[in-house]
């Protein structure tokens, strides 16, 4: 059963629906034919706008596939507009807050129990899925071509929910969930290269970012530091720069740490171990390891390198 809690220093609710049975009640929607699956129409369903602001957990996968946007959208630092229908997901256990309009809950929403995958492959795979650690500002935009295919396995879903239930049932829904999943992820790819001129900008600001941040004394700077200051969530960031450069958002970190460090050796006199200090270290045997590591010489080698 869906429950209430308040956390502490919070007015609105936290709203849990532990199963997918009770999110139908609450929407006042028929009794999902399979207890670990269901596909809405939000046409169909009675969304209650008291509880907007209220805060849902769902301990159970959410993809939601809205036909079309209207007006501005938050989209990574910026706003952006946008025509397109896009979908969005969510992982159990994620916190949400309800819109406050009705248009917020256009379109039609997927749910499915991770008990729904346990004992198949992708059941062990789907944390290779990133986007559902994205942020809902961090959604995936589609082209009419890419609308068209994402409808038809929507409705490929719903047919397999609503046929008569035999062996061969789960085998069919499952395959049908991992085929939406690799969809999306080829099309998330797609955005990445499309919208390169808008991710350059987030590219040279976390460059910069970085350059000012290391060789102050403090530790280095963490993935989600660097997030928070981008304005986006880490695993949208990885995957981003993935795509665009081929290295994580770790990597970038170590990249801009390596050539500020080979700046220090070869214009200063100080020792490794007052610059791996000056780089955040508390041992200067981790930074030689690293300096070694990333471009096969030690430190006092890069520096006598320019004698």
């Amino acid at each position: 059963m869906y429950s209430y809690s308040i956390m502490a220093g919070i007015h609105k609710p936290l709203i849990v629906f532990s199963s997918i049975s009770d999110l139908m009640r609450r929407l006042e929607l028929p009794k999902p034919v399979h207890p670990l699956a269901a596909l809405i129409n939000y046409n169909e369903a009675k969304i209650s706008l008291a509880d907007a602001g209220s805060r849902v957990s769902l301990d159970f996968y959410k993809i939601s596939f809205k036909i079309s946007f209207k007006g501005q959208v938050k989209y990574g630092p910026g706003y952006y507009d946008f025509d397109e229908g896009g979908l969005a997901f969510l992982a159990p256990h994620q916190i949400v807050t309800m819109p406050g309009e009705e248009g917020g809950y256009e379109g039609y929403s997927f749910f499915f129990h991770p008990d729904l995958i346990k004992g198949y492959p992708l059941g062990n795979n789907i944390a290779k899925f990133g986007f559902f650690s994205y942020g809902v500002s961090e959604a995936l935009y589609l082209s009419e071509k890419e609308k068209r295919v994402v409808a038809s396995l929507f409705d490929a879903i719903d047919n397999e929910l609503n046929n008569n239930t035999d062996q061969f049932s789960q085998d069919v829904l499952v395959s049908q969930i991992e085929l939406l999943l690799n969809y999306s992820n080829r099309f998330y790819h797609r955005q990445f290269i499309t919208r390169r001129t808008l991710y350059n900008d987030v590219i040279s600001q976390m460059n910069n970012y970085l350059s000012s941040r290391i060789g102050k004394g403090s530790p280095l700077p963490a993935v989600q530091e660097l997030s928070q200051f981008l304005g986006i969530t880490p695993r949208y960031l990885t995957d981003l720069l993935k795509s665009l450069t081929g290295l994580s958002a770790q990597q970038h970190i170590h990249l801009s740490l390596i050539e500020k460090a080979k700046t220090i050796l070869s214009n200063s006199t100080l020792t490794v171990a007052e610059i791996a200090y000056e780089l955040g270290f508390e041992h200067s045997q981790s930074f030689s390891k690293l300096f070694k590591q990333k471009t096969k010489l030690s430190p006092l080698e890069y520096r006598g390198s320019f004698n």
